[in-house]
């Protein structure tokens, strides 16, 4: 007898069980989140996720499209309108702010010639200055005005009434006058005001640090239904902004750009837009590969369903032994002499393990949060803010082959809307579907772009 308890005693100890409690969970967990097209990059991520209590994003390309529009222009006296924006967007085009293209385009819708200049200087989070046909033209934030020893009080009844709106103001400058003031607005995601809703509905708070005047960044947050701002904030101080929102919180940054990337670092866990630049997905912990703020919710959902169930999983397996080897020592003999037999043993083991994979397996069936609902005007939303044409876009579906991360992504995206740049494009990387939209002229040539990025495209059937 004593050699049998011993044999049922080792083979129920087996860990078997609780050695596949956590990786069983985490790699369903993770397999999961890639349907979903949310990249887990780090492992650690998934518990980082679930223990955070405040979301930051940025603004530009996250909560919003990253397409700005030029909407107002009003010119000092003494000023022309078209002259002022011509001479803005001839600095402008040298760039690649999205709201340079934002100017360069309504110039050119305009009908304006832009000129060559020289002597071009960008100063981060200020503004732009050149020399334009022998004239010094600066285009910027009112800080970077005030830097200039201008005065921008002039537009002031213009600038709050504009920044009311959630647009941003811009002011020009030429000659060391103050020329003009121009707001462009920045449309919203359709999916940024439900996403917030659901990360609220799951208990997080959440946060905007943006480059904007108070009252932009204000106005949007209202929209969005966002809990706290920090505006105003230069590229270089984004680390710090998270600093002051942390005060003792597991704290996440969502953003997209070169500029997010050391916020990114810094935060508990960096998530990235897969359509955004690659250094902020290499400093992410997580990448949200179809560029939807709405997948943010359904990672934090998932972290926490991840690691409850680990819990799960590690609580049966501490129970299994726990129960059962006091059973198989031979506990119960004295009382009604039953001995537990080494075949027994070996069924309850294998049923623990079966029992823990099962368990885990439950994960593949996880739903998202409900976040990405549209939102429109009812949702306090201004109407001038939404692209009120999408109902009747027609889309064209691409196969797209040899797409494994989120760099892929970004370079199919960025291949796409370099022939097409008004294109919207969705990536779903588990099934390597691309849709475009607006439908190009010519799919096939946009097909042929694409393969030549490196990744094999034909038109969907």
């Amino acid at each position: 007898y004593a050699l049998v308890n011993a044999v049922a005693v080792l083979i129920i100890a087996c860990p078997c069980a609780m050695g596949l409690a956590t990786p069983a969970a985490i790699m369903t967990g993770t397999g999961r989140a890639a349907e979903l097209g949310i990249l887990f990059r780090k492992g650690e991520a998934l518990q980082s996720l679930r223990d955070v209590t405040l979301i930051a994003f940025d603004k530009t390309g996250t909560l919003t499209r990253g397409r700005p529009e030029l909407t107002d222009l009003e010119t000092a006296p003494g000023f022309d309108p078209n002259e002022a924006l011509r001479l803005a967007a001839s600095v402008e085009a040298q760039s690649e702010h999205p709201i340079a293209g934002a100017l360069v385009a309504a110039a050119k819708a305009r009908g304006l010639a832009l000129d060559a200049c020289r002597d071009f200087v960008a100063t981060p989070g200020m503004g732009v200055s050149a020399l334009v046909s022998g004239r010094r033209v600066a285009v910027g934030a009112g800080r970077f005005m005030t830097s200039l020893s201008l005065d921008p009080c002039a537009f002031e009844a213009t600038a709050a009434r504009l920044s009311d709106e959630g647009k941003t103001p811009l002011y020009v400058a030429i000659e060391g006058r103050l020329a003009a003031i121009l707001c462009v607005a920045d449309p919203l995601e359709p999916t940024s005001a439900g996403a917030i809703a659901a990360l609220h509905a799951a208990g997080a708070a959440t946060a905007m640090i943006t480059g904007d005047d108070a009252r932009t960044a204000r106005a949007i947050a209202a929209k969005l239904g966002i809990d706290e701002v920090i505006a105003g904030v230069l590229p270089e101080g984004k680390v710090a902004a998270l600093k002051r929102l942390r005060e003792g919180r597991k704290i996440a940054f969502v953003g997209d750009g070169v500029n997010d990337a050391p916020a990114l670092a810094a935060a508990d866990v960096g998530i990235a837009i897969g359509t955004g630049t690659d250094i902020a997905i290499e400093a992410a912990d997580v990448v949200l590969m179809s560029g939807d703020v709405a997948k943010v919710p359904a990672a934090l959902a998932l972290s926490r369903a991840t690691l409850a169930n680990i819990k799960q999983n590690l609580f049966w397996a501490f129970a299994y032994n726990a129960i059962l080897i006091p059973v198989a020592a031979g506990v119960l003999y004295p009382l009604n002499g039953t001995l537990l037999s080494p075949m027994l043993a070996a069924g309850a083991m294998a049923f623990s393990s079966v029992f823990v994979l099962t368990n885990a397996l439950r994960l593949r069936r996880f739903e998202p949060p409900r976040g990405a609902v549209e939102i429109g005007p009812e949702r306090g939303v201004a109407p001038e803010s939404l692209p009120m044409e999408e109902e009747t876009i027609v889309t064209t579906t691409f196969d797209v082959q040899e797409m494994s991360c989120g760099k892929c992504v970004a370079h199919v995206t960025k291949a796409v809307q370099s022939a097409e740049p008004e294109a919207q494009v969705k990536v779903d990387l588990t099934t390597g579907k691309v849709e475009v939209s607006p439908s190009p002229k010519d799919p096939e040539a946009l097909a042929k772009v694409i393969t030549d990025a490196g990744y094999p495209a034909r038109v969907a059937a």
